[in-house]
């Protein structure tokens, strides 16, 4: 029998600080660059810079940059606020900063923006299976829809959508 006192679990990583600011045009080749490493091409999910671009100057649209330590872009999150209604149209965390807080930071701030600008319903899509659903669901967004072979990937293969809503 060993004498060895049984191994810990690991220790969770900490929350890596988060600030979060509007950004713009001016980011976009950061934001594309976080979007690349965290949306695998399998499902077609990833915008393009010209769709990024295109709907940025829209009314009620808002680009967020998320940075951590050092000020390192890590995230963003793409949303869009029209009368009562608030949607988070893209939200993506680098993958070397995912499980620290950053995906939770982004989401909050839409939540508290969305509200702060007097929308009652918020809404989102996400690719079925997305691991992200759950972080939704932990702050109340909760199944409204379903579209059937929404995403399509180079190859062929496709995956429905999922539409997300909540109250504010």
């Amino acid at each position: 029998m060993s004498s060895k006192a049984p191994r810990a679990a690991p220790r969770p990583q900490p929350a890596c600080p988060v600030v979060i600011a509007q950004a713009g045009a001016d980011d976009l080749d950061l934001v594309m660059e976080i979007m690349n490493a965290a949306f695998a091409p399998s499902f077609g999910e990833a915008w393009t810079r010209s769709q990024c671009a295109g709907i940025l100057p829209m009314a009620g649209v808002e680009l967020r940059l998320a940075r951590g330590g050092g000020g390192v872009p890590n995230g963003f999150a793409l949303l869009r606020t029209v009368a009562d209604e608030a949607e988070l149209l893209l939200i993506a965390v680098d993958p070397l900063a995912q499980h620290r807080g950053v995906g939770r930071a982004l989401l909050d701030d839409f939540v508290m923006l969305a509200t702060g600008r007097g929308a009652d319903r918020l809404h989102l899509e996400v690719r079925d299976g997305n691991p992200a659903i759950a972080l939704y669901e932990s702050v109340g967004f909760k199944l409204a829809g379903r579209r059937r072979n929404y995403y399509h990937g180079p190859a062929g293969a496709t995956c429905d959508a999922l539409t997300l809503a909540r109250d504010a």
